[in-house]
């Protein structure tokens, strides 16, 4: 589960947001992993699992959703000489060919770009979109309409319907001249020319994408009424006397031998090459070998991608910062000595977390060897005077930002700091999610006001939200703002005095309390100081080990000019009878709520004896009276049952939707089990919906859904 939920992540940051953390290597090896655990247990393999997944499913997007006629596969992955050998040897055996009969593949370089298809009927170009999980993708028709290579129409005698299908891609000089245009006019930087070409093309103003320089090269076809030929080699090239690019590389090999060398012959090449390139690609050169040997789950048997190992240089570790992110999260960097690596030159890399400093052994003046993985972020990958005695690099307890203290949960190994809402790395995230939809949904309070404010020293803190409207001139004065505006948002403001308990608590960002957490915890609690006097006893239960976890220490002081009254809040909540007597009776009672684990308990108990967030709550509560919670249910078809949300809901948000489960007595989960009753499945439903079907579980869409809410009154 662990490792699927891993893979998962990083499919979503690589697909969806074109924002990678791990290098592809990484994640090759994450994949393999994944793949020897299933080969050694057929029995785990979940319908979920990422061996049967392709891409990643399109996340929300002002594009539209496009279902692709037939599937986009992804493609398997060689690392050496031998593996393709293997590949070789398999194609000839599931043909089942003579002995000595010969078996022809292409061979071409693998660019690093959006897949991305076109499809043309008549003709003409009636559609564009981007692979996405493989079934359904993005419509990027007008977008690709502003790419050079990509005609509006083939020319006559090309059959009625034809799709093909490559890679939209940026040049290396290309994205080196949009990095430097983003930085004089303090945009954000893309990381490589892939996110660089994926965030260009995925843009709802085609005009953006016309001023970003795409490019786009042909290695295949989806649905055809007809295939001009008998051979892949054939198809490509009736594909290039159509104007269509194709890589400058492909070629056809008769023998392994040859394929190897062609290898050799695009990897040396490849520091050269004006486009990134992360491999070569190899299929079976007869179409109807092609068609006999078929696909597996995500791969077709038929093609194989021989990727190339990472490059890599030796440089100086000049320092070890630690940066602070929105989360919390300690993450080490490494200062280097500028070296150039791939023809890019590397001045910082990331080290992960504390694990992987003591893993590798680093410490300032080290000599270190480091590579671009998969070309996109550089890493150490070995430490080459680690047996030089030099004092250990001693990851904080304690953050750098705001002197909070730094933990790790157990079974975790990344360091948080606990500061939360006071920590300033974290402080405009956390006002933003705040404010958001799912939290006090404040209107007028956007992502750009809640940074022109915090610049301002207006907002530091979420209390300071409602003292706005001691500011009401002052912003007035700002430029943009009138009358109307500055009156909408103090009313909004105004409007959240009294909020629900819940969404509050849900807004304050603690770690591992979401928006069903929270409501969980306030159905039982029905008060935060309540909750508050319980998650603090809990954390002295013996039970729970007590105290900071790996990486504490005492706690922060508090701020100058400010006090902690813990004294004047209410130790438990009459309604809850009487106080918890221990911390052991105070775990039992959190841990006995359904739904709430050991990860909350910790996280409570470690918010609240931080003394810094202890101000801001106290200082928030000073602001706002959230009443007591109180959920009220009405008598439906679904009382006493657990229902699932799945797919995109249209006339509702997901945590609407969970809100009525709950009004109508039902437990709102979010995975599919033996345990669940009723599956709401909205566009776009996967594998909690075939899994709902393989048990037999009641189905409805959000229709359905409607209409057991309407019934319920």
């Amino acid at each position: 589960m662990r490792l699927a939920r891993q893979i998962a992540r990083h499919d979503e940051l690589y697909h969806a947001k074109d924002a990678p953390e791990i290098s592809d290597q990484e994640y090759d090896a994450l994949l393999r992993r994944n793949r020897d655990l299933e080969e050694a247990f057929p029995h785990l393999v979940r319908p979920d699992s990422p061996s049967q997944k392709i891409g990643h499913a399109v996340a929300a997007s002002p594009l539209s959703k496009v279902q692709h006629e037939v599937r986009m596969m992804s493609l398997d992955n060689a690392f050496n000489d031998e593996e393709v050998g293997e590949f070789v040897a398999r194609v000839k055996r599931y043909l089942n060919l003579p002995e000595g009969e010969p078996v022809a593949f292409t061979a071409e370089d693998k660019i690093d770009g959006l897949s991305c298809s076109l499809r043309y009927e008549k003709g003409k170009l009636v559609r564009a979109a981007t692979r996405g999980d493989g079934q359904v993708g993005e419509d990027v028709t007008a977008n690709v309409a502003h790419i050079p290579d990509i005609p509006q129409n083939l020319p006559d005698g090309a059959p009625d319907i034809f799709e093909i299908r490559g890679e939209v891609y940026m040049a290396r000089a290309d994205f080196a001249a949009l990095n430097a245009a983003q930085q004089e006019a303090q945009q954000k930087l893309f990381a490589n020319p892939r996110n660089a070409a994926a965030g260009s093309l995925r843009q709802k103003d085609a005009s953006v994408t016309a001023k970003r320089p795409l490019k786009f090269w042909a290695h295949g076809w989806g649905d055809v009424s007809d295939v001009p030929g008998e051979t892949q080699e054939a198809v490509v090239r009736q594909l290039e006397e159509w104007g269509i690019p194709v890589s400058p590389y492909f070629t056809r090999c008769e023998t392994l031998e040859e394929m190897l060398a062609h290898y050799q012959t695009i990897n040396a090449a490849r520091p050269d090459l004006p486009y990134e390139i992360d491999g070569v690609v190899y299929k079976v050169d007869r179409l109807d070998w092609q068609r006999r040997l078929g696909f597996v789950t995500k791969f077709p048997r038929w093609a194989i991608a021989r990727k190339f190992p990472a490059e890599q240089a030796e440089t100086t570790l000049e320092s070890i910062d630690i940066q602070v992110g929105r989360t919390g999260k300690l993450t080490p960097v490494g200062r280097l000595a500028p070296v150039l690596v791939g023809g890019v030159t590397v001045t910082s890399v990331t080290l992960h977390n504390k694990d992987e400093i003591e893993r590798l052994g680093v410490r300032p003046g080290d000599r270190v060897k480091v590579q671009r993985a998969g070309d996109v972020i550089p890493q150490v990958v070995e430490n080459l005077t680690r047996d030089e005695k030099r004092e250990a690099f001693t990851f904080p307890d304690h953050c750098p930002e705001c002197d909070s203290e730094a933990v790790a949960e157990e079974g975790e190994v990344d360091v948080r700091c606990t500061g939360g809402l006071i920590c300033p790395a974290q402080r405009t995230e956390r006002l933003k999610h705040f404010v958001s939809r799912g939290a006090l949904d404040i209107d007028g309070l956007g992502e750009k006001t809640i940074d022109q404010f915090f610049a301002l020293g207006w907002l530091e803190s979420p209390a300071d939200i409602f003292r706005l409207h001691q500011r009401k001139d002052a912003i007035l004065a700002l430029e943009g703002w009138q009358d109307k505006s500055v009156e909408k948002l103090l009313k909004s403001v105004e409007d959240r005095r009294e909020p629900d308990a819940a969404r509050l608590l849900f807004g304050l960002g603690i770690r591992h309390v979401g928006a069903v957490t929270a409501r969980d915890l306030l159905k039982h609690f029905h008060t935060l100081p309540a909750l508050r006097t319980v998650a603090e006893a809990a954390r002295s239960s013996p039970k729970r080990g007590g105290g900071p976890r790996s990486g504490g220490g005492a706690p922060a002081d508090v701020p100058d000019g400010k006090e902690s009254n813990l004294s004047d809040v209410p130790l438990h909540h009459p309604a809850d009878g009487p106080p918890p007597r221990s911390g052991e009776e105070a775990l039992t009672e959190l841990t006995d709520i359904d739904g709430i684990g050991g990860a909350v308990v910790e996280a409570l108990g470690d918010f609240f004896h931080e003394e810094h967030n202890v101000v801001v709550w106290e200082d928030l509560l000073s602001e706002v009276n959230p009443p007591e919670y109180i959920v009220e249910t009405l008598d439906s078809p679904v009382a006493g049952k657990t229902v699932v949300f799945t797919g995109k809901l249209e006339t509702m948000s997901r945590d609407e939707a969970k809100a009525q489960a709950e009004r109508l007595g039902a437990k709102a989960s979010g995975s599919v089990s033996a345990k669940t009753d009723l599956l709401v499945a909205g566009p776009g439903a996967g594998s909690k919906l075939k899994k709902a079907e393989s048990l037999g579980i009641e189905v409805v869409d959000e229709a359905g859904w409607a209409a057991i809410v309407k019934a319920a009154g």
